[in-house]
């Protein structure tokens, strides 16, 4: 009998607009009814989430930041998982080095520091979770996305280092070129244990702590509650959702996810922009 449902939200919960559609929160809704615990599992900080989840009229707990940080329902912080400021100081240096534009995550906010590329990566977003919108309307699109999920700017990353009420959660590096620069870093990163790399699009890698993982998370709230992860359904389209798959008794690869997405899960969700989520726990509910 399902008891929790885990759902990434970029290229899952979200749809091309990047918003939540009445099929699916509606869905989440009926699950809640029932008394299924419903939990969002992001890469995304909380104040980036939390707007999209109040326009649903959905009220979760939340895993933010990979699992660097777990909410619970009322917004209270259950457990954290930092980057120690040595090596937030050895990555910013190691990303500005390979000239890769990148943004911190920290416990006050997402910084960049160049809003012009920040809304490009937010527009290649959209064109991947959306393949026939134009650039332009993409651009268009994350430009007044970018008020909603108040990003913060910044002319030094060191000075959120240097700020000892400031914890530093997740550093993204970005490149157009993809895997052909990522990967080589990427490579690199891993070696290091305190490290965890994964990423949500092709174009990107996220650096947390080795603790900060969505399956951790997910895990440590399914024990709280005293539920079987036999009970327990996740759902995600990429890299960074994979821990979670792996740990979830059922697990459901988006249509548009990842082919390792799909080689983990045990079961294949309709796209976000045919409100694949939604079905998938319809489908889950009917079976209890």
């Amino acid at each position: 009998m399902i008891q929790i449902i885990a759902s990434d939200m970029d290229g899952t919960f979200l749809n091309d607009q990047m918003t939540i559609s009445k099929v699916n929160a509606e869905a989440v809704k009926r699950a809640q009814a029932q008394g299924v615990k419903f939990i969002v599992s992001t890469g995304r900080a909380r104040n980036e989430i939390y707007p999209l989840l109040q326009d649903a009229g959905i009220s979760c707990p939340l895993i933010s930041i990979n699992g660097a940080v777990v909410y619970d329902e009322e917004g209270k912080i259950l457990s954290t998982a930092a980057l120690s400021d040595q090596t937030a100081q050895q990555l910013i240096h190691r990303l500005k080095r390979a000239g890769l534009y990148f943004e911190v995550v920290a416990s006050n906010g997402v910084y960049s520091d160049n809003k012009a590329q920040r809304i490009a990566n937010f527009a290649e977003l959209l064109t991947r979770v959306t393949p026939d919108t134009p650039f332009k309307l993409a651009v268009t699109l994350a430009s007044a996305r970018m008020e909603l999920m108040n990003i913060k700017y910044i002319d030094n990353y060191y000075d959120l280092v240097d700020d000892p009420h400031v914890q530093i959660y997740k550093i993204v590096a970005f490149s157009q070129e993809g895997k052909k620069i990522l990967d080589p870093l990427r490579t690199e990163l891993e070696k290091n244990p305190i490290l965890k790399i994964t990423a949500s699009s092709d174009s990107n890698i996220e650096i947390n702590h080795v603790n900060a993982q969505k399956g951790m998370a997910l895990q440590a709230y399914a024990d709280r509650l005293n539920v079987p992860m036999d009970n327990v359904m996740a759902i995600g389209d990429n890299n960074n959702d994979l821990s979670m798959l792996e740990v979830a008794g059922i697990s459901y690869a988006m249509e548009n996810g990842s082919p390792e997405v799909k080689r983990v899960a045990k079961r294949l969700a309709k796209t976000n922009v045919e409100n694949g989520v939604g079905l998938a726990i319809l489908d889950v509910l009917a079976e209890k």
